[in-house]
């Protein structure tokens, strides 16, 4: 499977938020919900900042999969959990949003929306 080009991972990675929607198994779009979303490297993450227990993340947890749109990109993600690199995520969420408010920040970067980081990996278009 192909990772995010260039052009995708500055599109994404720029974006102020991402549109996703989850895809549920019967494969029908859900409604899309606005996200923060911050690059670091070569991958993009998204927290839910109301933590595992909100329902967009509950959603999200059914298939593991999303469509998202953000900065001029539109793909099918797969969604994957991953809390090794938090303290990093949260230096980079701190540097993209600095001009909001502290308790934005704060929130975002709060154990619960910590406990809610899903990485975001291209979905193969293969079969």
């Amino acid at each position: 499977m192909a990772g995010w080009t260039s052009d995708e991972l500055n599109g994404t990675g720029a974006a102020e938020e991402l549109q996703i929607a989850s895809l549920p198994p019967d494969g029908a779009l859900r409604r899309p919900v606005t996200i923060w979303v911050v690059r670091h490297g070569d991958d993009i993450y998204v927290r839910s900042v109301n933590g595992r227990g909100s329902s967009w993340f509950r959603g999200a947890q059914v298939r593991h999969e999303a469509h998202i749109h953000a900065g001029g990109v539109e793909k099918d993600v797969r969604l994957v959990e991953n809390d090794d690199v938090n303290d990093e995520l949260d230096a980079a969420y701190r540097t993209k949003y600095r001009r909001y408010a502290a308790s934005i920040i704060d929130h975002i970067t709060s154990p619960e929306a910590r406990a809610a980081t899903l990485k975001l990996v291209l979905r193969s278009t293969e079969s």
